[in-house]
């Protein structure tokens, strides 16, 4: 089970790291779009935009249909909820960390003050 996990957020991660792919990502939020479409809003080769598409597909990030000669692009069927949950857990190991520092920092000022430095 872990391992299963593991490996998908690799790939989710893997396809997340790429500006091109954010945007791409973005972009179909707002609406599906032609391989061709993509590659010319990203300024890239059409074998260039393939390849990100590819990797977004292989996420689950996208899924592409191709009618006749275009092959269109839509939002996948991945939410990244379980990739969400797992940041979130590290975000709050951290804010907790921070919290703690905070306190030692607030007290070590107080010994100071009280010291009259």
């Amino acid at each position: 089970m872990v391992q299963f996990h593991q490996a998908r957020f690799d790939t989710s991660f893997a396809a997340l790291s790429d500006a091109t792919r954010r945007g791409v990502l973005e972009q179909l939020g707002r609406s599906d779009a032609s391989i061709t479409d993509l590659a010319e809003t990203f300024h890239m080769t059409l074998t260039g935009m393939k390849k990100h598409i590819s990797v977004l597909e292989q996420a689950g990030l996208v899924t592409t249909e191709k009618i006749g000669r275009v092959r269109t692009c839509r939002l996948g069927v991945s939410r990244l909820e379980q990739e969400a949950q797992w940041i979130e857990r590290y975000r709050r190991l951290w804010d907790a960390r921070f919290d703690q520092l905070d306190k030692v920092v607030e007290e070590l000022k107080r010994k100071e003050n009280s010291d009259g430095r």
